[in-house]
């Protein structure tokens, strides 16, 4: 199984995302666009997993729900990866607070004693809004770097649980599912 370790959003914030974006949706790019129910924010990726394997995930992240407490989340400017000008994904960006920043690292280094492979690269919070096509042709996104600028979006919600999820990829993009959910439970 494809799996990774999840934050998933309230259906009002999906919905509020959803509309901002419209902007993005509406210039006709070559994008694939991600359904706002499979809207998330991916803490950490784990690859194929085989199903016994599992167990000392969800160990890992049980450990780490009761050792972190409910929190809010703020979503906020609009973006790509690697560049604006040429992307291959588009998002929505979230504040990297210490919370989060905390139940990152904590998953991290939970998950390295298990053999999973600490992520290096700094660590970008964001939400997936869409995959640009290999081949968008030269200036397919000309301008977009000025219509993003011009967007704005902020709200905030709050995370009370963390999801183990399943991605099955297919030729309309991926499908995610919930394998596990796991509430925070920290001390207040």
């Amino acid at each position: 199984m494809r799996l990774f370790i999840a934050l998933n959003l309230p259906k009002k914030e999906r919905t509020r995302i959803h509309r901002a974006a419209g902007q993005l949706r509406d210039r006709d790019l070559p994008v694939r666009w991600v359904e706002p129910d499979d809207y998330h924010l991916t803490l950490k990726f784990l690859g194929d997993v085989r199903s016994p394997r599992t167990d000392p995930v969800e160990h890992v992240m049980e450990k780490v729900a009761a050792t972190t407490q409910p929190f809010e989340v703020t979503v906020r400017g609009f973006g790509a990866f690697p560049t604006i000008r040429k992307p291959r994904v588009l998002w929505v960006g979230a504040v990297a607070t210490p919370e989060l920043r905390c139940l990152k690292q904590d998953l991290e280094w939970g998950l390295a004693e298990f053999g999973f492979e600490r992520e290096t690269r700094a660590f970008h919070p964001h939400v997936t809004l869409g995959r640009a096509a290999e081949k968008g042709g030269a200036g397919a996104f000309r301008g977009l770097d000025d219509v993003v600028a011009g967007m704005d979006h902020v709200s905030a919600f709050t995370i009370r649980s963390l999801d183990l999820m399943r991605s099955k990829p297919s030729k309309t993009g991926s499908h995610y599912s919930i394998v596990r959910t796991i509430k925070l439970t920290g001390p207040r």
